[in-house]
């Protein structure tokens, strides 16, 4: 029975160390300790639960400092987990400065942990700068003085500039300064088959002007890939100012022969007003010979050579109409 009690006892004990072995292995990281002390890397074992306790996941840091001690890289474990906490992507900065460190740039851990943290890519920063990238613009347009217009396409082979990633503008800024330069360029020939004769006369002339000026950029150089002809822009603001003016000239004329029409019909109107007045004015001639024979201002005989006058004049008239007809009639046969 003793036996028994022991037995149970022993076996209690032994399910409870493992129990607390297995809450050891997994709270503390005994094996990356032993794996960095197997590559040479110094690190204390509480170093480790404090990591833990801090919330940081202790492979992010160790690894990377693995591999930076292997690199040859002074780096120590409180800037790595710094930069952890602050949110950085801790193999890349650390892939980063091994890149640089290789290839001889000069790139420090304070340098690199800002560009990273200002969201950038430290380690595509360090290969662009050792192997240059290009750019491709699209076909950029501009207008020669003889009024062609001339596409432009551009390649810009550009380097990091890891001193300027910080705050440095972006591709875009290099794109949009190199079209500006191609389009003043262009603007300022004097005619497109210069463009077209001499095309590095554009890259010659926006390199010279300094377009990588605060950018996160060094520009190596700018080669034209590719010249077009487009629209004779010219000869069509021509063609549209000579319609303009068309439509103007014709707007003006509408207005005068308004104001043409306008006065004729205002001329018909006084016309026929002049006409009223002499109606009116005839009919009051009978009333004034009725007058004139009432009061003894004429006599019989005058009234009556005035109607022997006045149907003389009707007479002569009526000649005058029917000899006008035959004429008209001997011209249309």
């Amino acid at each position: 029975m003793p036996f028994d009690a022991i037995s149970i006892f022993t076996l209690v004990i032994i399910v409870v160390a493992i129990i607390l072995l297995g809450v050891l292995f997994t709270f503390v990281p005994v094996m990356l300790w032993i794996s960095a002390l197997a590559a040479g890397v110094r690190v204390s074992i509480f170093t480790l639960i404090g990591m833990r306790l801090r919330r940081v996941i202790p492979s992010r840091v160790i690894n990377p400092l693995i591999k930076a001690h292997k690199a040859g890289l002074d780096v120590t474990t409180n800037q790595l987990e710094s930069h952890y906490l602050a949110g950085g992507n801790v193999d890349r900065v650390v892939n980063a400065l091994i890149a640089a460190h290789r290839a001889n740039i000069e790139l420090q851990f304070e340098r690199s942990a800002a560009i990273d943290l200002a969201g950038r890519d430290v380690l595509e920063a360090v290969q662009m700068s050792v192997n240059p990238n290009v750019i491709e613009t699209p076909f950029i347009a501009g207008v020669a003085m003889d009024g062609i217009e001339v596409k432009a396409k551009a390649r810009i082979t550009v380097r990091a500039n890891i001193d300027r990633l910080v705050g440095g503008a972006g591709e875009e800024t290099i794109v949009a300064r190199v079209g500006e330069g191609i389009v003043s360029t262009i603007g300022s020939s004097e005619n497109h088959k210069k463009v077209l004769e001499n095309p590095d006369m554009i890259s010659q002339t926006v390199l010279a002007k300094g377009l990588d000026a605060g950018t996160a950029f060094e520009i190596l150089s700018i080669d034209i890939a590719d010249v077009d002809i487009g629209k004779n822009i010219g000869a069509e603001l021509q063609t549209e100012q000579a319609e303009a003016d068309k439509k103007i000239a014709q707007a003006k004329a509408e207005e005068r022969r308004a104001m043409a029409v306008a006065q004729e019909q205002e001329m018909k109107a006084r016309v026929e007003e002049m006409r009223a007045k002499v109606v009116e004015a005839e009919s009051q001639v009978p009333l004034a010979m009725s007058e004139a024979l009432r009061s003894g201002n004429i006599g019989v005989m005058d009234y009556m050579n005035y109607k022997n006058i006045s149907a003389d004049t009707d007479m002569r008239d009526s000649i005058g109409r029917i000899t006008d007809e035959n004429k008209d009639g001997r011209k249309n046969d």
